[in-house]
């Protein structure tokens, strides 16, 4: 392969280190697009549907100061706060098994509304609801607050006005 004037012009280490740099570069920026990427949306069945889309439309259109950036696809389902450490809250999800364990253990009750809560391996955690008609999920990931359990005051206090009590 001859090379171009203007490349032969290049330090060797320049020509050497272009591609795989291109590359790094290249990776780098799907990496990053992944935090920002596409959440599965749940399901929800019969009225739990209605109580998420009445959560979804209560919900703030900020927490602690990090504005609402809600994940594609769009969905009345799920929601977003803050940028690459951000918080998603997805209503609808299917019962998780970590509730079966203890529930009690680490079940803290914030502002009349119960919440199971397990760590999602990654130094974040994941907080869903119990004893309501509709399993909401926040997952708070490392960083994104100074304490994990921040926004759970004020999501609770929408989640308690949207989705009755009750199994």
């Amino acid at each position: 392969m001859a090379l171009s004037p203007r490349l032969r012009a290049l330090p060797a280490p320049v020509r050497w280190l272009a591609p795989p740099a291109a590359l790094l570069g290249v990776g780098m920026l799907l990496v990053g697009n992944l935090g920002s990427g596409e959440i599965a949306p749940p399901v929800p069945q019969g009225a739990a549907a209605g109580y998420c889309a009445a959560l979804d439309r209560a919900l703030p259109a900020s927490v602690l100061g990090r504005a609402r950036h809600d994940p594609s696809p769009a969905s009345p389902y799920t929601a977003a706060w803050g940028g690459s450490a951000r918080t998603v809250l997805r209503c609808g999800i299917a019962r998780p098994d970590y509730l079966d364990a203890d529930p009690l253990a680490s079940a803290p009750e914030v502002n009349g509304v119960q919440w199971g809560m397990s760590q999602d391996g990654a130094g974040g955690y994941r907080f869903v609801t119990t004893l309501r008609k509709a399993y909401v999920e926040v997952s708070v990931p490392k960083g994104a607050y100074p304490n994990y359990a921040d926004p759970l005051p004020t999501l609770s206090d929408v989640i308690r006005a949207t989705v009755p009590a009750g199994l």
